[in-house]
């Protein structure tokens, strides 16, 4: 709190607080305009434009959308160590905007795309070596500056505000700003990619990304600046080096034998905590560890209690995270699938529209804007009257699981049925033969799986970001992003595995056996979920409570 008060008197008027809402929303639905512009139909793209075999295109989805969710977790390390959030952003949404403008390139220029196909020819020309280094050149930009920027604005947000209520409402709001402008991006402009022109499409993508950049620089003067404090796992680093080197001392249970920092107070700063024990040792004073002034004179022997508890705290939410991985995983799996079902059905609606294959997946962005609202102004409201306590982020979890279960299952009988059909038709051999079929009939899987996302998502992010420690608050609100990379990854290579084990995914996905994929999907997914509630039965709060507390508060207020 220190650098927020030097920054209101410094400034002269008081920063951050709901002011900077309409700058960091104009922000995120520029650059989630731009992002899922592209991002939806490239599985369309790919095929269509650069003649790629469609589980292959599938696969580069998975990866791109891997590398997106990873470099987040890069960009909350920089923010929190060097840069701070918004330098960080800004920087991002640069690299984002470079990375579209070459991809818009790949659509205008015909040296940087093969020959188009014949009509009805299985025989196409490949993408040349300068084609692949552009197209993956233009990727890789805009994966960066998308994956930096999409959580790295929502710490920036919260740190805005300093109750966990306000937090609250603005995650929550940031989320549906952000699947407003995903579901604007993946019909809208997907739809003029389809029928009118990618190279308008594309450069519509670049224009938003431009827009969003600029609606985050405008709002500088009223943002509240976070300075970095330097790596905090540099300090994790040292609290296992300390703790290794100390192994064979013996743990005191005088409170004054350990190390609190250069002013730390043992009234202040936390107490050594009984779980994780044998971490105690690094935090505890031996011969030669503190100068006669207080300062550490051995940093790889010597740590404060606060670094230590940093550590374990995030040991004790390693399990909960992991979890969510494969709750994950099978999402990315759905996503890249549905889209190729999709081509494979009628997507008529009336005969003279058609929806594109990559807009099918707005179903559940659509789904989770709805729901995160009806949660928001009633669900939420309604359980506090009735409980006096909000939902916990792990309940919210835990249903999300369950949701996402069902959808697997959904997915599964609505592809059994499909099948039939196309054997009914003779349809196995015909290449992009279409199957008598709606598309509409994928509807309520998606719808489950947004539902689900309306419940986990924020959840998730709710809570690392109030349990985690404050030296890694933009980590905390990264290790989603951490999970949809690991889970996209895992989704590729489960795919992958499961086309070398069996047949079930052809090019030709008629001739396949995709409802099996799905069931394996559930059966994971039901052992993953009670995983999770093994680990959310053990897992205590360690700063959750204090919101909820003051929540309540907050409520009988208002009362």
């Amino acid at each position: 709190m220190d650098g927020r008060e030097a920054q209101i008197s410094n400034s002269g008027s008081k920063r951050g607080g709901w002011i900077t809402f309409p700058f960091i929303a104009g922000a995120v639905a520029g650059l989630a305009l731009a992002a899922g512009g592209w991002l939806s139909n490239l599985i369309v793209y790919l095929i269509d434009v650069f003649n790629v075999k469609s589980i292959n295109a599938a696969q580069i989805s998975n990866i791109r959308n891997g590398c997106s969710s990873l470099f987040p977790v890069i960009g909350a390390i920089v923010a929190d160590s060097f840069l701070g959030s918004f330098s960080v952003a800004a920087i991002s949404a640069c690299i984002s905007l470079l990375g579209i403008i070459l991809l818009t390139l790949t659509t205008t220029l015909d040296p940087l795309r093969p020959q188009p196909c014949d009509n009805g020819s299985s025989l196409c020309t490949p993408p040349s070596k300068l084609q692949y280094a552009v197209l993956y050149t233009g990727l890789a930009l805009a994966c960066i500056g998308s994956g930096g920027t999409r959580f790295t604005l929502a710490t920036m947000g919260a740190n805005q505000f300093d109750k966990p209520k306000d937090q609250g409402i603005f995650f929550n709001w940031y989320f549906i700003t952000l699947y407003i402008a995903s579901t604007v991006s993946n019909t809208a402009i997907v739809y003029i990619e389809d029928n009118v022109s990618w190279r308008i499409g594309f450069g519509l993508c670049a224009v938003a990304n431009f827009i969003g950049l600029a609606f985050l620089l405008m709002g500088n003067r009223f943002y509240l600046h976070d300075k970095p404090q330097g790596s905090p796992f540099t300090g994790i680093a040292r609290v296992i080096v300390a703790t290794i080197r100390k192994w064979t001392v013996r743990l005191s249970s005088n409170i004054d034998d350990y190390y609190f920092g250069h002013d730390g107070i043992a009234g202040i700063a936390p107490t050594p905590k009984k779980s994780f024990r044998f971490l105690n040792r690094a935090a505890l004073k031996t011969e030669g560890d503190v100068g006669s002034d207080g300062s550490i004179a051995k940093p790889w022997r010597i740590c404060t209690i606060q670094q230590v508890e940093d550590l374990k705290t995030l040991i004790r939410i390693f399990p909960l995270w992991s979890s969510s991985i494969f709750l994950g995983t099978p999402i990315g799996i759905q996503a890249s699938l549905t889209v190729l079902q999709a081509l494979t059905m009628d997507r008529h609606l009336g005969p003279h529209f058609q929806i594109p294959a990559g807009s099918i997946l707005v179903i559940c962005l659509i789904s989770t804007c709805i729901f995160l609202t009806i949660i928001d102004r009633f669900l939420c409201p309604m359980w506090q009257r009735l409980t006096r306590r909000s939902p916990t982020p792990l309940q919210k979890i835990g249903l999300g699981h369950v949701l996402n279960i069902l959808s697997m299952a959904v997915s599964a009988l609505v592809e059994s049925k499909r099948l039939k059909i196309a054997q009914a038709h003779h349809l196995q051999d015909q290449l992009k033969s279409i199957v008598p079929m709606l598309a509409l009939w994928l509807f309520p899987q998606l719808v489950l799986v947004g539902i689900g996302e309306a419940l986990h998502f924020p959840g998730q992010v709710s809570l690392y970001y109030q349990e985690f420690p404050m030296s890694l608050k933009s980590a905390s609100t990264a290790m989603i992003a951490l999970i949809i990379g690991i889970s996209f990854y895992l989704s590729t290579a489960l795919i992958d595995l499961v086309r070398r084990v069996t047949g079930w995914l052809p090019d030709n996905i008629n001739d396949g056996r995709l409802d099996n994929v799905y069931w394996l999907l559930v059966v994971g997914g039901v052992i993953n979920f009670g995983y999770y509630l093994v680990c959310a039965y053990l897992y205590k709060y360690q700063n959750v409570e204090k919101g909820e507390e003051n929540l309540e508060t907050s409520y009988g207020t208002d009362k």
